[in-house]
């Protein structure tokens, strides 16, 4: 029963988290480009905007489902339910902007929903609750996320897109609050995973909303949701010691975890978002150097 009850919160996390998405991408869109180079002029322009409140509530709401789910369950398998909020997030896409999936991102989001039914089945060999993960372990499993979230800002965002490289940036970092949140739950509440999980979901929070303002929501918020969902499994079948089936249902989870990898390359196939008119008025009358930097 415990089990049902966190794969249900898991379900209506993913649920409005995506629709908390998609309202902050409406609203972003029209505010002037947002920099983390001036935290507290961006904060205020995003508390300023009534739309934006609401989907950021909506998503507060969907985390707080979400840390319910990881007190009752193991990391592994919330994240493997979770995982199916790429879905969610493609269908609400459509429907909300009006701007159609292009080829690429039609196949990685069939790519992904099939790695969530693998990791289904996957799940078909038990789901261990592993062990409490060594304190230095989560550290150094955080401490690297960060790097590695500012490393996508730093080297791909020329390479790539600004949109992609701020989706896999949020991506490492709300993944790292995961891993943070699961440790401060198992921890009854440990101040250094505390401040670390909010550390990680206000900075992910920022760069995902720079991100909204140059990329489609699923170049943005759906490579951070594969990441968001795949760095976590990988962290419990290591860290926290959940145990990888045996045989071929190992090699399904395996393969569930390419899949998403997959997924993420033809999400990020689209070079440019579909900005309103609003917005390009605004960044034909503001300046753009800086805009959505990270250092």
């Amino acid at each position: 029963m415990q089990i049902i009850v966190a794969l249900s919160a898991t379900l209506a996390s993913a649920c409005a988290l995506n629709v908390g998405y998609l309202l902050e991408h409406g609203a972003v869109r029209t505010l002037p480009p947002l920099t983390a180079r001036r935290p507290l002029h961006s904060l205020r322009l995003l508390l300023g905007n009534r739309r934006w409140l609401l989907g950021f509530g909506i998503e507060a709401g969907g985390w707080m489902l979400f840390v319910v789910a990881l007190a009752l369950a193991p990391l592994s398998l919330v994240q493997a339910t979770a995982a199916g909020g790429i879905g969610i997030l493609a269908v609400l896409s459509v429907h909300v902007t009006r701007v159609p999936l292009s080829g690429g991102e039609r196949v990685g989001v069939a790519i992904a929903v099939g790695g969530l039914v693998l990791l289904g089945i996957s799940l078909a060999g038990g789901h261990g609750e592993g062990a409490d993960a060594p304190f230095l372990s989560v550290a150094a499993w955080v401490a690297a996320s960060i790097a590695a979230a500012a490393a996508a800002i730093r080297l791909l965002a020329s390479r790539l897109t600004a949109g992609v490289a701020y989706g896999l940036s949020t991506g490492l970092l709300f993944a790292a609050g995961d891993v943070a949140t699961k440790s401060a739950v198992e921890r009854s509440g440990e101040p250094v995973f505390v401040a670390a999980l909010v550390a990680c979901y206000a900075f992910g929070t920022l760069v995902l909303q720079a991100g909204f303002q140059h990329g489609s929501p699923l170049a943005t918020a759906g490579l951070a949701t594969l990441l968001t969902n795949a760095l976590p499994i990988v962290a419990g079948m290591t860290i926290f010691s959940e145990p990888l089936p045996d045989g071929l249902l190992g090699a399904i989870r395996l393969a569930a975890f390419v899949a998403v990898v997959t997924a993420g390359v033809f999400l990020g196939e689209r070079k440019h978002g579909r900005p309103s008119a609003s917005t390009r008025d605004m960044a034909a009358a503001e300046p753009v150097e800086g805009a959505c930097s990270i250092g």
